[in-house]
C-alpha cells in the first residue's frame, strides 16, 4: 500500500494511539524510520488488555505491521513483548514464518517497559535524545489494539467505535469488554458484576498514570482500564494530593537520599530530570541555578519517585507536574541535549520490578485473571466526547435530532489540522451537542 493512501485511510477511520493522549496514528507515518516497534509491555499493573488482543489476533496485528513497514520501506519490525505473556508470545511464533520482517523483542518484567523511550532502548539499543521523539532514533511506535485498529480499517474498511477496557479492582468479576467508545464507566462495572464496596473510588487507567474518574466518565479512544479502589487505599489517597500541602512536608521531611533520581527511568537513560536535585532546589528555595526547574521539562510522569521510589510519601512528581506546568504556560521550552547515554553501570540494578511496584501499591490481591469478553451489547446512550486526541478537537457534523447510522461520521477536524474523525458506534438519534460531547441515543 502506498503511503499517501495509508495515511488518509488512517485519518479517515479515526485511529490514534490507544492509551495515553492518543497521538493520531497518521501522524507518525515517516518514511525516515527504519523500524516499526509494537508495544505490548502492558506497562501498567492490573491491565491486561493488549497481552489478550494479542493472543487472540496475532495473525491480523502481524499483517498490518508488515502493511505498515511495506508502506514506510522499513525493513525492521519488532514486536516488543514481556516473556510471561506465554500465551501472546505463543501466538507470535505460530505466525512469525509468514512475515519475514518481524521478530520478537523480549522486554524485562519492569515497570515502566512499556514507555515508548523505554521500549526503544531495551529492543534496540537507541536512546531517543530528551525533549524527542521516536523517529529521531528511526522508530515508530504503537500499540497492540492501535494496529489492529489498523488492520481493521485497512482490510474491513471499519472506523474506530469500539474500545477495549480491563475492568477490575473492587469488583466482582474483573473481566476485559469490548465495548462502544462512549457507554459509561457505570455500565463498565455493572457488566463486571457490580462494585464490592459500597463508596469506591473509580480510576481511568492505571494505578500509575491514571486518573481520578466518576461513574458517569465515558470510554474514548484512549481509555484502557476502569479500576475501582476502597477508599483511603495507598493510590486513591496519592491521587488526591493537596500541593501546598505537599511542598510543605517535602521543606519538612525530604532527606535528600536521592532515591527519586537513582530509579527514574528517564535519568537511567541519561535524559537531564533529576527530582532528586529538583526536590533540593524547591525545598532549600535556592533559584541561583535554574537547571534542576527547567528540568521538569523532561519528566515523563512515570510515578516511580513518589508511588514506588520516595521512603518518605513525597511527591516529587506532583510537584514536578506543577512546576512543569507553569512552564510550558510561560512558554518555556525544551531543549535538551541531542545526544545522551544510560547510566549503564547502574541501570540493570535499578529497575522497577513490576511485580514488586503491585505489591507495593497494594495491588497484588486484584492481580488475577480478567477473561476477555467480545460480547455484543446493546447501550440505549452514547456520550462522544469531542476531544479524543492530541491535536484539533473535533467539529460535529450532525446536528440534533439527526438520524445516524453505525460507522458513519459524527464529527471531524480540518484537514490541516492534527485531528481525526469520530463515528457513530451505533444507529441512533442525536439527542444533544454540546462544545464538549455529542449525546446519541438508540
Amino acid at each position: 500500500m502506498e503511503l499517501a493512501r495509508l495515511n488518509t485511510i488512517l485519518r479517515e477511520k479515526g485511529i490514534v494511539g490507544c492509551g495515553g493522549a492518543g497521538f493520531p496514528s497518521y501522524a507518525k507515518l515517516n518514511k525516515s524510520a527504519d523500524t516499526v516497534i509494537l508495544n505490548c509491555a502492558e506497562c501498567e499493573p492490573l491491565l491486561k488488555l493488549h497481552r489478550q488482543v494479542m493472543e487472540k489476533y496475532a495473525y491480523e496485528i502481524m499483517t498490518a505491521l508488515e502493511e505498515v513497514a511495506g508502506a514506510l520501506e522499513a525493513e525492521n519490525v519488532i514486536i516488543a513483548i514481556k516473556q510471561s505473556y506465554s500465551g501472546a508470545v505463543e501466538a507470535i511464533k505460530a505466525n512469525l514464518s509468514s512475515f519475514r520482517r518481524i521478530k520478537i523483542g523480549f522486554l524485562p518484567e519492569v515497570y515502566p517497559a512499556g514507555d515508548e523511550v523505554v521500549t526503544i532502548y531495551e529492543t534496540t539499543g537507541r536512546v531517543v535524545p530528551p525533549g524527542s521523539i521516536p523517529i529521531a532514533v528511526g522508530c515508530i511506535v504503537y500499540n497492540v489494539e492501535t494496529v489492529l485498529n489498523i488492520y481493521r480499517a485497512i482490510r474491513e474498511d471499519l472506523p474506530v467505535t469500539e474500545k477495549y477496557v480491563t475492568v477490575c479492582g473492587e469488583v466482582k468479576k474483573p473481566v476485559t469488554l469490548k465495548v462502544p467508545v462512549g457507554v459509561s464507566f457505570r455500565e463498565l462495572v455493572d457488566l463486571a458484576g457490580g462494585a464490592t464496596v459500597s463508596d469506591p473510588v473509580y480510576l481511568s487507567g492505571g494505578p500509575m498514570m491514571g486518573r481520578l474518574a466518576s461513574p458517569s466518565d465515558v470510554v474514548t479512544k484512549t481509555t484502557s482500564g476502569v479500576i475501582l479502589l476502597r477508599q483511603g487505599s495507598y493510590v486513591a489517597n496519592a491521587l488526591t494530593p493537596h500541593v501546598k500541602l505537599q511542598f510543605a512536608r517535602a521543606k519538612a521531611v525530604c532527606c535528600d537520599c536521592m532515591m527519586c533520581s537513582d530509579l527514574c527511568p528517564r535519568h537511567l537513560l541519561g535524559h537531564p530530570i533529576s527530582p532528586a536535585d529538583f526536590m533540593n532546589a524547591g525545598v532549600s528555595l535556592k533559584t541561583d541555578n535554574v537547571k534542576p526547574f527547567v528540568d521538569t521539562l523532561y519528566c515523563c510522569g512515570c510515578g516511580v519517585c513518589e508511588l514506588y521510589a520516595c521512603n518518605q510519601g513525597l511527591t516529587p512528581r506532583t510537584l514536578i507536574s506543577e512546576y512543569k506546568s507553569g512552564l510550558r504556560k510561560g512558554g518555556v521550552a525544551m531543549a535538551g541535549p541531542a545526544e545522551v547515554k544510560p547510566v549503564s553501570a547502574q541501570r540493570p540494578h535499578r529497575l522497577v520490578s513490576k511485580e514488586r511496584l503491585t505489591a507495593r501499591l497494594g495491588l497484588s490481591k486484584y492481580d488475577g485473571p480478567a477473561p476477555l469478553d467480545e460480547s455484543a451489547r446493546s447501550f440505549k446512550q452514547f456520550k462522544i466526547m469531542l476531544s479524543q486526541h492530541i491535536g484539533v478537537p473535533c467539529t460535529p457534523q450532525v446536528s440534533k435530532g439527526d438520524r445516524v447510522v453505525k460507522n458513519q461520521v459524527i464529527a471531524s477536524t480540518p484537514v490541516t489540522g492534527l485531528g481525526v474523525a469520530l463515528h457513530s458506534p451505533a444507529d441512533a438519534t442525536v439527542s444533544e451537542i454540546t462544545e464538549k460531547y455529542i449525546v446519541l441515543t438508540t
